[in-house]
């Protein structure tokens, strides 16, 4: 297994809680959307957003377009399909299911996703990793307090985590000959077909008028925004683009049962937006949440830290 240097761990380390910093914009914004708008409606904007953003991004950096070229177009075919998956089947279940409940069961993926680091790509996770990880998802489940009521749009969110664990892997198995500019560009030209096409099947609205929000989410007819929700679909586009690159570089540079635990890092936020846009503040339990999130990443970097200094001794 390769020896990556402290900087290079550290780098990594803040593209993963940048990343998801970045990424908890977006729940609001598709939550603000979802009572309005078509699922693929705003999946297609979302992703012309992003492309431009990363075209922008390629030019200001001076990387030339030349770096959007692959010898593996199967690879980014698979991996933005399942990312597909993952967006579809979470904003489904977002739509269906309070922010809370939905944002607790989804943090099953860091779970999944270091026992996959393990199966799928060999790496070695020792048990204070494993700790660091089951207890910052005990620190979501704390912050959040899910309700025990079964409702059926979980096992959408069940799904958007697997498949969210499983395109980080991905993201680990191509670090070596692509770049994150090139993943994410990938996904969103997979997300603009696959949208554009569901609005040429559904777009029409002749399928609409269900009951259930997922459903109605699914199928509703594409209108024209107002101009006063013009600032939702651009806030979502970018903050994918942007938060995509930040984690897909994170996962390129570590190892994925190093980077998972930081993905924790929104959970805090969360509460900085809700006391700053609706007036909300976490209570007594609340806060012991987030120290169990906050402790369980700073515990994995010293972990981490110990680690690589007995290596290199």
């Amino acid at each position: 297994m390769s020896n990556p240097t402290s900087r290079h761990v550290l780098i990594g380390i803040l593209c993963a809680m940048g990343g998801s910093a970045t990424l908890s914009l977006n729940d609001l914004f598709i939550k603000a959307l979802s009572s309005t708008y078509a699922l693929h409606q705003v999946i297609l904007v979302r992703a012309f957003v992003g492309i431009a953003f990363i075209l922008g991004f390629i030019k200001f950096r001076g990387m030339g377009f030349a770096i959007l070229k692959t010898r593996r177009p199967r690879t980014h075919l698979l991996r933005a399909s399942v990312v597909m998956v993952s967006n579809v089947t979470y904003f489904l279940g977002l739509a269906a299911l309070p922010i809370a409940n939905a944002a607790a069961i989804g943090f099953v993926a860091p779970i999944l996703l270091t026992i996959l680091s393990v199966v799928v790509l060999g790496e070695h996770v020792g048990w204070h990793r494993w700790g660091a990880v089951v207890v910052g998802l005990i620190g979501v489940v704390v912050m959040l307090r899910p309700e025990g009521e079964f409702h059926w749009a979980t096992l959408l969110i069940l799904l958007s985590a697997l498949s969210y664990a499983s395109t980080q892997i991905m993201t680990r198995h191509m670090k070596d000959t692509e770049s994150a500019v090139t993943i994410n560009f990938y996904t969103q030209i997979a997300f603009v077909t696959v949208s554009s096409l569901m609005g040429l099947w559904v777009g029409d609205g002749h399928l609409s008028g269900s009951s259930d929000a997922s459903l109605a989410f699914l199928f509703r007819q594409w209108i024209w925004p107002p101009v006063s929700d013009w600032s939702a679909f651009v806030g979502t586009g970018l903050s994918v683009a942007i938060g995509g690159m930040l984690m897909s570089q994170a996962y390129r540079m570590n190892e994925a049962a190093l980077v998972a635990p930081f993905e924790y890092t929104s959970m805090p936020l969360a509460v900085i937006w809700g006391l700053l846009f609706f007036g909300t503040f976490p209570d007594l339990q609340g806060w012991i949440g987030i120290a169990l999130i906050i402790g369980a990443g700073l515990y994995t970097l010293y972990r981490e830290t110990l680690r690589r200094r007995a290596y290199a001794g």
